[in-house]
């Protein structure tokens, strides 16, 4: 993924006797970061993401999340919570994901070896696909815990080879 962030560089012009400047712009390579539904932070209490969120509305870098996590955030009636959903840009991709697709098995298989049973199992795989899909960075705050050892965080280095994941801290100090 390109972002429009661009980075000027000055180079001189002689025509004739006359020295000027002339701006040239070149594009760089910023990656694209997917945040997950854990990590709306609606109350402005992630400091990690506080910062992720400052750095998006400077344009220094591009924060989109997945059509799942987009509706997940309006679940349960929070204001807002989906307020804050609402100002997202967000992928629309879920409609159309097939579950035979190879990538998305493997990522079923690398977070529930069993296989995805519930709606939010199913629903952390389609996140993550769609964060493959569109070479994005996934960044949550899912597993690795004490209280939730695998989960997404818990299961990364089994993706490592299909999509990055990190933690907030993690994508600030990636950033």
């Amino acid at each position: 993924m390109w972002n429009t962030n661009y980075s000027y560089f000055l180079s001189w012009a002689s025509w004739g006797d006359a020295m000027t400047i002339e701006m040239q712009r070149r594009m760089l390579y910023t990656p694209v970061f997917h945040i997950d539904t854990n990590l709306i932070n609606a109350r402005g209490n992630l400091e990690a993401m506080n910062k992720i969120e400052r750095w998006a509305e400077e344009e220094l870098i591009l924060v989109n999340m997945s059509g799942v996590s987009f509706k997940e955030a309006q679940a349960g009636g929070d204001l807002a919570r989906t307020k804050k959903a609402l100002s997202q840009i967000f992928t629309l991709t879920d409609e159309n994901i097939n579950p035979s697709d190879p990538v998305y098995g493997k990522i079923e298989a690398a977070l529930f070896p069993e296989g995805a049973k519930t709606d939010n199992e199913r629903n952390d795989v389609k996140i993550v696909y769609e964060a493959a899909h569109y070479a994005a960075i996934l960044v949550t705050r899912d597993g690795c815990s004490k209280i939730q050892p695998g989960g997404i965080l818990g299961n990364r280095d089994k993706l490592k080879d299909v999509v990055k994941i990190l933690s907030d801290s993690e994508a600030v100090v990636f950033i």
